[in-house]
């Protein structure tokens, strides 16, 4: 049933924000000059895939985990971008083709080897990663790993339409900061 709600939904989403969408790119082209940003991920069954997003972060900044970047790496689009979660539209492409759900855990980098233990030991992996999920409205990012997989575990064991939905319009409606950037140089 929520495969069938995420595939509605993506689809519609990306009809309705293909305007918004247009508009962000050519933002982000003049940002940055690069506008979609796409990293390998660690999804279902462990399997990769490439996650895409609008890029929030100049494209010299090293592939790390969101909390080991550092917050001069941020621009000042991808600072607005982050903060009215404007960066993940793009996702809705991931969830459509199958890759995430709208609702789960976060995907991971497939060097989080602390959180991908942890996951692995509490069968997070069995299902599609989302982008919104208890961990997220609830703001526990990937820098707590233990307590981020036992999230999405309990998060699992519960999860039905009523929680899908209800952690839709959380993450809608502004519940949740993300992955935090560290502060200062680094």
């Amino acid at each position: 049933m929520l495969r069938v709600l995420d595939i509605f939904f993506s689809a519609v989403g990306l009809i309705l924000v293909a305007p918004l969408f247009l508009a962000l790119t050519i933002a982000g082209l003049f940002d940055i000059g690069s506008p979609l940003f796409r990293q390998t991920r660690v999804g279902r069954n462990k399997k990769p895939f490439t996650l895409v997003k609008f890029r929030t972060m100049r494209p010299d900044t090293a592939h790390v985990a969101t909390h080991l970047a550092d917050a001069s790496a941020v621009t000042a689009f991808g600072k607005f971008l982050r903060r009215t979660k404007l960066d993940e539209l793009p996702q809705l492409w991931n969830v459509l083709k199958g890759e995430m759900s709208l609702v789960g855990p976060r995907p991971c980098l497939p060097s989080q080897n602390e959180l991908i233990e942890a996951r692995e030991r509490l069968d997070v992996f069995r299902v599609r990663p989302g982008i919104t999920g208890l961990a997220q409205v609830n703001d526990i990012d990937m820098s707590t790993p233990q307590l981020l997989a036992e999230t999405d575990a309990r998060m699992l064991a519960l999860l039905g339409v009523g929680d899908y939905f209800r952690y839709i319009l959380l993450t809608v409606f502004g519940k949740g900061s993300g992955d935090r950037v560290r502060s200062g140089q680094g």
